[in-house]
């Protein structure tokens, strides 16, 4: 079995639980009501009179701050909780393999939430004549986002078996690196720190960079932050797993 079966395999078994669990649909439902809710009553959709969905997205970041956290916390905390990694790892795939199954099924649970607001979308449309490209990229910048926080809480939950411990690490250092784009912060830690300590502070914040994309505004750089910033995780948690193996 080649690497790219071994990684469906996992990947296939991965999604297959999240919708035996209640916990699958309690997230689909808080993130579509949520979600939906803050751009009606607090994100002024209809006061705004545009055909857009700006007051939407703006609430994406803050939404996965709160959700992400109990998602990812399950992907190696619950396995090491059960002992059931151990199963896992006397299977034939690697640590990585592993990992990239486990992340993939989570990220596609990621992309089923976000199908399940295109009836937002179908409303502006339905309203006005929005510019569906923006759209677009706010969705793609979006579950970019969401696979950002997933990566990161999936290896933070790789090092404990304790599920809650693993929650609080994900939604601190999830809120760390939103904060390092949020416009006061920024300008404190440039008030505070070397210029080019700053700028490289700043640059690795969710925020800015989500914000930039669900502007239409698709840049190389902006994309690139995301890609690097889930693989760079996804390897340091499969170097983990190895070294935990190992241990």
């Amino acid at each position: 079995m080649n690497t790219c079966a071994r990684v469906v395999a996992v990947y296939r078994r991965e999604l297959g639980a999240y919708f035996t669990t209640p916990l699958a649909y309690v997230f689909l439902a808080a993130f579509v009501l949520l979600s939906g809710f803050l751009a009606f009553e607090f994100g002024g959709f209809f006061r705004r009179e545009q055909a857009d969905l700006l007051s939407f997205f703006n609430f994406h970041p803050w939404l996965y701050l709160v959700l992400m956290p109990p998602l990812a916390m399950r992907i190696w905390s619950e396995e090491r909780q059960t002992g059931t990694i151990e199963l896992l790892m006397t299977l034939p795939l690697t640590a990585l393999d592993a990992v990239l199954g486990k992340f993939l099924a989570a990220w596609t649970f990621v992309a089923v939430a976000l199908l399940l607001t295109l009836p937002m979308w179908l409303t502006v449309n339905y309203l006005g004549s929005p510019d569906n490209g923006i759209i677009v990229a706010a969705y793609l910048g979006s579950w970019l986002m969401g696979g950002s926080f997933l990566a990161l809480g999936g290896f933070l939950s790789a090092l404990t078996k304790n599920q809650v411990v693993a929650f609080i690490l994900s939604t601190i250092a999830s809120l760390l690196f939103l904060l390092l784009g949020f416009a006061p912060v920024a300008q404190v830690l440039q008030a505070l720190l070397p210029a080019s300590v700053a700028e490289l502070a700043i640059s690795l914040s969710f925020l800015s960079h989500f914000q930039n994309i669900a502007k239409g505004v698709v840049d190389s750089r902006d994309l690139g932050f995301f890609l690097v910033f889930m693989l760079s995780w996804l390897l340091a948690t499969a170097a983990l797993i190895d070294w935990k193996k190992g241990a």
